[in-house]
């Protein structure tokens, strides 16, 4: 599996052309405690830098955009009853969808894990 980056805080992790999608453990820091997640339904489509999701917290709502294109193949539902796992569990547990992607040449202009740390660093 590869993990990719993107500059509005998305990880993307790929096995073969399904992606596991979920915000960094950075976004859920500046978010603070995250009080609810709007999943996409399964099986909707959606292209690259497409808002397909939004995580509501104390702080703000704050809309999550797909790093690639493709369609919805499964959500997280363990969100519904524990938002909080977007801010334990940021990178692993709690995820927010997998997608199929249509295009895997998208993921060229993600970043990999060095760049992404790099770029939180000059934020």
């Amino acid at each position: 599996m590869t993990r990719y980056f993107s500059e509005d805080h998305e990880w993307i992790e790929v096995e073969g052309d399904l992606g596991t999608v979920g915000i960094t453990d950075y976004a859920q820091g500046q978010l603070g405690d995250i009080t609810f997640v709007d999943l996409p339904e399964v099986g909707a489509t959606f292209g690259k830098g497409d808002s397909v999701s939004v995580v509501d917290s104390v702080k703000a709502a704050s809309d999550v955009y797909t790093p690639v294109s493709g369609s919805i193949a499964e959500v997280n539902e363990a969100l519904a009853d524990a938002p909080e796992l977007v801010n334990t569990e940021a990178e692993t547990g709690g995820w927010l969808f997998r997608i199929t992607l249509s295009d895997t040449a998208e993921l060229s202009g993600l970043m990999d894990e060095t760049n992404y740390k790099a770029f939180v660093e000059a934020l």
